[in-house]
């Protein structure tokens, strides 16, 4: 006699386990490595994570069949071919989580084809939300149809609870009335350490090698990190506001803007000039010196803006030190008194920590 297969509870036949996400990561610079030893260190105190599948960087993609610390030597060790990230599509299936920890535009442009495969995308990278709005859209989209996690807080504070925060007002029927903040780590640090008497170009060069800005730190001071990241926020705040909108002051003159890499450094004292007059009419004043992104939201329309500007001293973006992150969210609820988050928003652990806690967020969604 053939026995047929036992039942459940609501009386159908038990399903097949089903099969574990796995997990890939593109970019494996700084944050990237910061991301796998936290994920080793996690896995060996017991918390349940997806495994690697494969890591990937601009020398190629590599099967993580090992010890991922050990693939990940490897990857950073290999030859440049030339071929970024590049990701066989059947690779992946529905329920994998995809980490973009590069800041790369072409791996940006697929995070709403793998979303709408059913595949999970965790990133730390800015050019999905914070670039073209179509492409935003398109994000929102695909994360929708292909019911799929899209884990973005490391795009904005390096996963302090300030997307999540916007997202969760807007959905419980508040409005944002306007959100300003000390967005770049690296310019919070700078001006944070800038004394108008030492030369703006020397913190400049410390703070590169420090690791705060970016090899070229005219990415940071010119304000397009910012415009990206104060998109990402609009955005989530349901405000379809273009990158054309955003009016920017770049701290950046034109003469270094024009410098060629081997240049740059020999050029950097042109900041100094303009930087010692911008504090020393704050000191006058009484007021300090941080570099803001702004958007108002009101009947007319939306106004943001990305520059410098000299605050009373007891503003709310005044507090913070080093590389301090620190945003005001007005809204129906926080009209007289704004609520503020502050805390670190720079630096290849914290950002690393927060790629993780997406991940494990996608993990338990399913």
């Amino acid at each position: 006699m053939t026995l047929a297969a036992p039942l459940n509870e609501i009386g159908t036949a038990p399903s097949r386990a089903p099969r574990q996400p796995r997990l890939a990561l593109l970019g494996t610079g700084t944050v990237g490595r910061a991301f796998v030893a936290r994920h080793q260190r996690l896995s060996q105190r017991g918390l349940a994570l997806p495994a690697f599948e494969l890591l990937a960087n601009s020398r190629g993609v590599f099967d993580c069949a090992g010890d991922p610390e050990q693939v990940l030597q490897l990857a950073n060790d290999a030859q440049r071919n030339g071929v970024a990230h590049e990701i066989d599509a059947a690779r992946l299936r529905r329920g994998d989580i995809l980490v973009d920890a590069t800041a790369s535009d072409a791996v940006a442009a697929r995070h709403a084809e793998w979303l709408s495969r059913g595949i999970r995308v965790v990133t730390a990278n800015k050019l999905g939300n914070g670039a073209d709005l179509l492409r935003a859209q398109a994000v929102a989209r695909a994360q929708r149809e292909g019911h799929a996690h899209y884990g973005d807080s490391a795009t904005v504070g390096a996963g302090l609870p300030l997307l999540r925060s916007i997202r969760e007002l807007v959905a419980g029927g508040d409005r944002i009335h306007a959100v300003e903040g000390v967005l770049s780590g690296s310019l919070a640090w700078l001006f944070d350490r800038y004394d108008g008497m030492r030369p703006f170009s020397g913190f400049v060069r410390e703070a590169r090698e420090a690791g705060y800005t970016e090899p070229d730190p005219r990415i940071d001071l010119s304000g397009e990190d910012v415009r990206r990241k104060l998109l990402i926020l609009a955005r989530a705040a349901g405000i379809a506001l273009e990158a054309h909108e955003v009016q920017v002051d770049s701290l950046v003159p034109a003469t270094l803007a024009d410098a060629g890499d081997d240049e740059l450094d020999a050029r950097l004292p042109l900041l100094d000039a303009p930087l010692r007059e911008h504090y020393q009419q704050a000191w006058r004043d009484g007021a300090k010196l941080r570099f803001v992104g702004r958007f108002e939201a009101g009947e007319a329309g939306c106004r943001a803006s990305v520059g410098l500007r000299a605050l009373p001293a007891d503003h709310p973006l005044c507090g913070g030190s080093g590389t301090d992150n620190r945003v005001a969210i007005r809204s129906d609820r926080y009209c007289e008194q704004p609520l503020v988050v502050q805390g670190p928003g720079a630096g290849a652990e914290v950002t690393a920590a927060a790629l993780l806690d997406d991940v494990l967020r996608a993990y338990a969604g399913g």
